[in-house]
């Protein structure tokens, strides 16, 4: 490794400490996707961090509409997206670079735990690696592009929403709109595993909630006049989660079934939710029909009544030319740093499916190497923030001075 990657990988490695203490002071901040609160919070120390790279708007999204456990709509508010842009003198390149600041992790009333272990090679604590440790990657990479010149032909944009974890529901306009304005996309959820794999190919998701009525009545006396909810909720419950094994490449995840609560009363309400994964987008509108006739059967039935709710929120991401053109190219920078950069299909989704959906060549697994995310033991390998900034920095500019081509050549050169 020689001359300028030298360089930005040496200025990133005296990054080191401060990107270590940027995520573990994220960290501490509860940012769950429904606090919003706590997302003001990290949003104002996100505003902070990155404000020396332009200014960042805060743009408000709509609530969500969702169906709790009464088979009511609620309005939950959620958190802005916040996004700074940069227009370069020479354009030659627009670049989006997004991740997500909301987690998993409700807030509690004690402090969160946040901590170094092994010898201080990893760090420990809700959202460390999904995706804090990845926000601190990007704001690394992009300093380190700017500081070695590639502003000067690379435009970019910086987009960090809070809605991720919930699939995006009021950002997904603002992404898509953010896709047509660039010419590639870059998202720094975490690398697969402890290795660094970066996703290829990626199944699609789709969240739903069944609300089932039937008839109450008395368990004892008259439970022949009863329509049991639960019961036909159970009954639906088994017969979606049997469609995967029906020769399609679907999976069905049966999250949760409510209803009922006296003993003596025959349940006259249930919910059923569920999640259902798909690799192609034929797959995801055979399940949907399938979803859609199990659930009028129940609604033809006396006493019963049915509404379903939800879609396939994010749309398979199958691994096209582009993308792996983009592959290829962050293979070359890491072989140049001495690293192995391997790749897998995944069945996760991210926000990389809706951009790949709406045409932007899109590699979404460019933040921290760790593991355990959405769980207590979720942990980054400390080393891979410098690593992954430097990774992704040397892509920046090599797609800024021309060193790397973009975009694809995707048409085959013709011989007369």
């Amino acid at each position: 490794m020689m001359g300028q990657d030298a360089e930005i990988v040496g200025w990133l490695r005296g990054q080191q400490g401060r990107l270590l203490d940027l995520v573990t002071d994220w960290a501490g901040i509860s940012s769950y996707s429904l606090d919003r609160t706590g997302l003001g919070r990290m949003a104002d120390a996100l505003t902070l961090s990155f404000g020396a790279l332009g200014e960042v708007r805060r743009m408000p999204v709509p609530p969500r509409t969702w169906i709790d456990d009464l088979g009511s709509e609620v309005i939950q508010p959620l958190g802005d997206v916040l996004s700074i842009r940069h227009v370069a003198p020479r354009k030659r390149l627009r670049v989006l670079l997004g991740i997500h600041y909301d987690t998993v992790y409700p807030p509690h009333g004690e402090p969160l735990r946040i901590a170094l272990a092994d010898e201080d090679r990893i760090l420990r604590g809700p959202g460390v690696t999904d995706a804090k440790g990845g926000i601190a990657v990007m704001l690394a990479a992009i300093e380190s592009a700017m500081h070695f010149g590639a502003g000067e032909t690379l435009s970019w944009e910086i987009f960090l929403n809070a809605d991720e974890e919930l699939g995006s529901p009021s950002s997904a306009t603002l992404l898509e709109e953010a896709a047509g304005r660039n010419d590639l996309g870059l998202l720094f959820e975490p690398a697969l595993d402890e290795a660094g794999t970066l996703a290829s190919a990626r199944k699609g998701s789709g969240n739903y909630c069944v609300v089932i009525h039937g008839r109450a009545a008395h368990a004892g006396r008259a439970i022949t006049d009863g329509r049991n909810a639960v019961v036909t909720a159970a009954e639906l419950a088994t017969r979606l989660t049997a469609i995967g094994n029906l020769g399609r490449d679907v999976t069905v995840n049966v999250a949760a079934i409510h209803g009922g609560e006296a003993f003596n009363v025959v349940p006259d309400l249930a919910m059923l939710r569920l999640n259902a994964r798909a690799s192609t987008a034929e797959d995801a509108d055979w399940f949907t029909s399938q979803l859609e006739h199990a659930v009028n059967d129940i609604d033809r039935r006396e006493g019963f009544s049915t509404t379903l709710h939800g879609a396939f929120h994010c749309p398979p991401k199958p691994l096209d030319a582009a993308t792996q053109f983009l592959i290829d190219h962050v293979a070359t920078c890491g072989r140049d740093l001495g690293l192995a950069i391997t790749t897998r299909a995944t069945g996760g989704v991210c926000d990389g499916n809706k951009l790949t959906a709406a045409g932007l060549p899109t590699l979404d697994t460019l933040g921290v190497r760790g593991g355990g995310i959405h769980s207590p033991d979720e942990y980054l390998v400390t080393e891979s923030l410098a690593e992954r900034a430097s990774l992704v920095a040397i892509l920046l500019t090599r797609l800024a001075d021309g060193s790397l081509e973009w975009p694809p050549d995707r048409e085959p050169s013709s011989c007369s």
